[in-house]
Formats: structure tokens, C-alpha cells, sequence
């Protein structure tokens, strides 16, 4: 994870997935992506060696796009929010509707 625009991503991802992560990699993620703290800050703070850090948020990453792929919590999201972005500069009861009617479900 090098650039900013992958760093916000797997931020927003881990929002929305945190608790499905075990209690010793959720704290690793939690600190590098909500605390921003390096690896080494990391490693000292929880008695670990770097290259353990550096391996569980690695794996971490890969299990947020794992889960945002087979769930897709974030993407509908996204959708939702760029439909309500164009229902705003096109306000008209049938559009509401279409919506409504994309993002109903059975429950």
C-alpha cells in the first residue's frame, strides 16, 4: 500500500469490516489504518517483529478485498450515493421511484 488513494480505500473498507477479523489483526489494522502508525510503532507497541506487522496487514489487505468483493457492502454504497448525487440535480417523483425501486429487496 504506497499511495494515498489505496491507504483511504482500505480505510473505508475496514469500517465496514472490521469485526469480521480476529482480535490480534483487527488491533494491527486498527492501529496502521485508523491510528496511522508505522510498522515499527506497531511491532514495539504489541512485542511483535516488524515482518510479522508488515505479513498480518498484508494478508489483512487481502482479506478487505476479499470481503468487499464477495459482499460488496462498499461498491452499493458508492452507487447509492452517486443515484442520490443525480436525483438532487434531477429531482422528479419517478426518479425517486427508480431508486427506491433499484435498491428494494425482498426482506
Amino acid at each position: 500500500m504506497d499511495k494515498l488513494d489505496d491507504f483511504l480505500k482500505y480505510s473505508v473498507l475496514f469500517s465496514y469490516y472490521s469485526e469480521l477479523f480476529p482480535k490480534k489483526k483487527r488491533e494491527y489494522l486498527e492501529l496502521y489504518l485508523e491510528e496511522n502508525s508505522s510498522l515499527s510503532e506497531i511491532a514495539e507497541q504489541c512485542g511483535v517483529t516488524r515482518q510479522a506487522v508488515f505479513d498480518n496487514i498484508k494478508k489483512g489487505v487481502q482479506k478487505l478485498d476479499e470481503y468487499e468483493n464477495k459482499l460488496g457492502i462498499f461498491k452499493k454504497e458508492k452507487e447509492l450515493k452517486g443515484k442520490l448525487e443525480s436525483l438532487k440535480k434531477n429531482f422528479t417523483m419517478e426518479n425517486l421511484e427508480k431508486i427506491i425501486e433499484d435498491f428494494d429487496y425482498a426482506e
